[in-house]
């Protein structure tokens, strides 16, 4: 792998410097496309025949960094920048820059004009706007590329190679294309997809949910409606778990196995700082509770998650307990007492103290919880 990255980087350098060099052509893509393959990028279609019916927006799913120079090689198009700074590393990446660093508004009237005039290349758009594995489903779907015209041409893209995994969350295009030249080799199979008109009066959000569920199929994926903004903040959620202080002891072994409990035993002393670290976010959760529940998950964040979402039934202690923990923050203080409806709004209802016997009173008492707390969090 060593020998065929420092060779591909050679190779690389030669591929850009044709891509370059010769102008936008059938002959200029069958020849970067015969260099790419020796640097372990393989390209394969199916029904070529579908790209050239004039449409003028291609909707792809996105996986890898790449995509766009993958389909680039295939039929002529551009692909906008949307995120990072104009200059020479968005151009060299083949990026379009349109100097639109405005809203998504500005940015969809600009591509309007840009596919108002024919002798430009079509539009390749992602509206997922984060890459995925390809192998669970698609995200939710962006409606601005949808607003641009009525007709779209949707493209399935599936990637796949040996001994390492095609995409990694937070992995920066430097680190994927170093192990692309690490490989032996990245086969992208492209198939084109018919294109797909707007039906009348059908609003942008409908017909990108139509042509999500058609790309979905397709591929043989799930059709989500996790965003990319919902990615986002759950990579930060991680990023955040990986810095809390006792990770090591975070969990304890598989779900439902019990630890030791004889006193002395290591694993009940790593109960007991587990059941602290819950204490210090849910003051008022009585221990024994936590403790307990911490027999059956063996992970802090499993517990804590089971007794905000209400899972494991208690009585809450006095809430004077969070006026004992100075070092607790904001949001922490209001997790632990809005989750009782006691920092809630005026005019909101007051979170029962009881075990309610009806799910369905248990449900309505958990959303007035948790409403209470988006109150307070917004205020």
């Amino acid at each position: 792998g060593l020998c065929l990255l420092v060779l591909r980087l050679f190779i690389g350098v030669h591929v850009f410097l044709v891509s370059c060099a010769l102008p936008d052509s059938v002959l200029r893509r069958f020849i970067v496309r015969v260099m790419c393959s020796v640097l372990g990028l393989l390209v394969r279609q199916n029904d070529p025949r579908l790209h050239g019916t004039g449409v003028r927006v291609f909707i792809a799913n996105h996986i890898t960094p790449f995509d766009h120079n993958v389909i680039s090689l295939l039929t002529s198009c551009n692909t906008p920048a949307l995120n990072g700074a104009p200059g020479f590393i968005c151009w060299s990446r083949g990026f379009m820059e349109l100097g639109v660093m405005g809203s998504r508004a500005e940015l969809v009237d600009s591509l309007k004009e840009y596919s108002s005039h024919r002798g430009n290349p079509p539009l390749l758009l992602f509206p997922e706007e984060a890459a995925t594995n390809g192998r669970a489903g698609l995200l939710r779907f962006s409606s601005w590329p949808f607003s641009i015209l009525d007709v779209v041409q949707p493209v399935a893209l599936q990637v796949r190679r040996p001994l390492v995994a095609v995409s990694v969350a937070d992995s920066s295009w430097i680190a994927e294309l170093l192990w692309t030249f690490f490989v032996p080799f990245t086969v992208y199979q492209v198939r084109w997809m018919p294109s797909v008109p707007k039906r009348v009066d059908e609003a942008s959000e409908d017909f990108a949910l139509r042509v999500q569920e058609l790309l979905a199929m397709e591929l043989g994926v799930v059709s989500t409606r996790i965003t990319a903004a919902d990615r986002t903040e759950h990579m930060k959620r991680l990023r955040h778990t990986s810095r809390l202080p006792f990770v090591p002891g975070r969990c304890l072994g598989a779900p439902g196995v019990r630890p030791s409990l004889h006193r002395g035993a290591p694993e009940d002393m790593q109960v007991v700082a587990m059941a602290q670290q819950v204490k210090e976010v849910l003051p008022h959760v009585p221990l024994e509770v936590i403790r307990t529940d911490l027999a059956q998950t063996n992970c802090v964040d499993t517990t804590i998650a089971n007794l905000l979402e209400g899972r494991v039934a208690f009585f809450p202690e006095s809430q004077e307990a969070g006026t004992d923990l100075p070092a607790l923050s904001t949001s922490q203080a209001a997790a632990a007492c809005g989750i009782q409806g006691s920092m809630a709004a005026p005019s909101a209802k007051t979170a029962t103290k009881q075990f309610a016997k009806s799910p369905v009173e248990r449900h309505l008492s958990l959303q007035e919880r948790k409403q209470a707390l988006y109150d307070y969090a917004r205020r």
